[in-house]
């Protein structure tokens, strides 16, 4: 017997905010912490909190410079990161059944 595709699914992305910012960032190389932030309609602190957790998880990688004299942080999704979030939506797809 096969196992169900809800078995599949990864709980690193079961909180609605960390989903949305795999979603986010997996449409795009690279963005910037305030663009991320905008995007989502979430505050500084949660969204540095997922990002902190996406990063341990080896999902992210972040990338911290400066543009002038201003402190910029970027993210992006690790390899690893882009496979486990393109197995969380095809499992999801299957729950669905969306194709």
């Amino acid at each position: 017997m096969t196992a169900h595709a809800r078995q599949r699914l990864n709980d690193d992305f079961s909180n609605p905010v960390r989903l949305s910012l795999m979603g986010a960032l997996q449409s795009v190389e690279e963005a910037d912490f305030k663009s991320l932030k905008d995007a989502l309609g979430i505050s500084d602190s949660v969204l540095s909190r997922h990002l902190s957790a996406l990063e341990e998880a080896g999902y992210v990688q972040i990338r911290k410079g400066y543009v002038g004299k201003r402190p910029r942080t970027w993210a992006k999704l690790s390899s690893g990161g882009k496979t486990a979030f393109a197995e969380h939506v095809q499992a999801l797809k299957e729950i669905t059944g969306i194709s």
